[in-house]
């Protein structure tokens, strides 16, 4: 039997953020990971971008929600936010999900529904730093070719040890027909 070696590479990136956060704590955690940050005034505020990935992340705080759902400078915001980035998250960040958090969550759902923006309730730095990078990292070359020929091998193997796959397989010959 012989034992595959696992090369772990780290993966570094650049990373633009809103000057608003430069005194964030998220940020120094990235930051103490070895990534590069560059700051930018030109982004919404409360942003950071992986521009290699295509994904951009808006930090917001339950502070930071108005108290009427219906107020449209808050959602012209987060408009303008999913308008310029195509793969858009909302880090909706509270230590606790309490009905106010979850109201806010359910409004933001409610008025971006179909839209690119997924919306993550998010509840300390750490779980921060974790979702952007892991998201970030995943959805960036190499690794997001990676990821896809591995899901492609592992479909090919369930289609080709599945005893359903091979019932419906003897189905379409017995038909007549071809897969």
């Amino acid at each position: 039997m012989s034992k595959k070696k696992i090369i772990m590479t780290s993966w570094k990136t650049t990373i633009i953020v809103s000057t608003s956060l430069q005194n964030n704590e998220a940020l120094w955690m990235i930051l103490s990971q070895q990534h590069r940050l560059r700051y930018s005034d030109g982004v919404e505020h409360g942003t950071f971008v992986f521009p290699l990935s295509g994904t951009a992340f808006m930090l917001i705080t339950p502070e930071e929600f108005p108290e009427k759902a219906e107020t449209t400078e808050f959602f012209n915001r987060i408009e303008k936010f999913v308008q310029v980035h195509r793969n858009s998250f909302l880090l909706l960040q509270s230590p606790v999900c309490g009905a106010r958090e979850w109201e806010i969550v359910s409004a933001v759902q409610k008025r971006f529904f179909g839209s690119n923006l997924k919306v993550l309730p998010i509840h300390s730095n750490v779980d921060i730093v974790k979702a952007v990078l892991t998201i970030a990292k995943a959805t960036s070359k190499p690794h997001v070719d990676s990821i896809r020929n591995r899901m492609a091998l592992a479909r090919a193997q369930i289609i080709e040890r599945s005893p359903v796959w091979e019932e419906l397989d003897d189905m379409q010959v017995s038909l007549g027909g071809t897969r």
